[in-house]
């Protein structure tokens, strides 16, 4: 008979912890509602790569002499085969110079006999930096000019996204000096030898602006926004609504009505999340009203003891 009492106690102790904390959770109130919807969830990450030119050329001098002229300044356009510089050898510089002193007949005779040397460009481009100026000396380590082809965008790639990496996907970007001008680009190409970068292992990465803009310059940094997945019409709610517990995903369902709400706690499978809304493939129906609770405020009571 003890056992028997003993087996009916702790029973009636169980159902009346069941019963208080039921009575507890139906207490609680719901502080936000809200069901499937259906929206585009696309999710995105953020790279900074650098303004860099395709073929970047340095216009040096055939031989050591004297800049007699430069036709070309920075930002302008070039076409291959157009002269840029004229220069003179340091030996015609000396009988030019010769020549000043004993006349002008002198001076003139010699300048048409002996004529400055041409120098061409040898491509197709603009000139992106000029580093002398007429009647400086050189020597034929010297770079006079800078030219280039094309402007591309340099970018380093964790080898984690490489998977979302593809030639010929589009991205968007901005200049950090231009942060409200957006530019379409292009992937055009990926390295396939890795390197270390910050202990970091990382592919190169080539984007091509598909609008060529006057604003662009060499070595400007620029923030490539990259389109990882993209999903249409995917059923989702916010993710505040969503908690894990277990390594599963867990939503509170009211199953009752606002006025008698009956909460039921269901474990549901997740697809894509934007980082504000997350796809729901299982677990929930359209109907379903999922709701956060608010949360429990314990009252306490504070005895004020007199001594004496």
């Amino acid at each position: 008979m003890k056992k028997i009492f003993l087996i009916l106690g702790i029973l009636i102790v169980i159902g009346m912890c069941v019963y208080f904390m039921f009575c507890n959770c139906m207490k609680q109130t719901i502080e936000q509602q809200v069901t499937l919807e259906t929206r585009d969830l696309c999710i995105e990450f953020r790279e900074t790569g650098e303004v860099y030119p395709r073929n970047r050329l340095e216009i040096k001098p055939p031989f050591g002499g004297r800049i007699e002229e430069i036709l070309v300044n920075e930002g302008d356009k070039i076409k291959k085969r157009q002269v840029i510089i004229w220069m003179s050898s340091s030996e015609r510089a000396a009988m030019i110079n010769t020549a000043i002193v004993v006349s002008e007949h002198e001076y003139k005779k010699w300048e048409n006999i002996y004529k400055p040397t041409p120098i061409t460009a040898p491509l197709d481009g603009f000139i992106i930096c000029r580093q002398k100026e007429p009647g400086q000396t050189v020597a034929i380590e010297d770079a006079i000019l800078v030219i280039a082809d094309d402007l591309i965008i340099n970018v380093n790639i964790d080898e984690t996204d490489l998977k979302y990496i593809k030639i010929g996907k589009k991205v968007r970007m901005y200049l950090d000096a231009y942060p409200d001008d957006w530019f379409d680009g292009e992937i055009e190409h990926i390295s396939y030898e890795a390197r270390l970068l910050s202990n970091v292992t990382v592919y190169n990465i080539r984007i091509k602006p598909l609008v060529k803009s006057k604003v662009f310059r060499s070595g400007m940094t620029a923030t490539i926004i990259i389109t990882a997945q993209l999903k249409k019409e995917a059923q989702s709610i916010p993710n505040i609504f969503i908690t894990e517990k277990n390594h599963k995903k867990i939503v509170i369902v009211n199953t009752g009505d606002e006025k008698k709400p009956v909460l039921e706690k269901r474990e549901i499978k997740t697809g894509v999340t934007d980082g504000k809304f997350t796809e729901i493939i299982e677990g929930l129906n359209h109907d379903e009203v999922v709701v956060i609770l608010k949360p429990k405020i314990k009252n306490k009571t504070h005895n004020n003891q007199k001594t004496k």
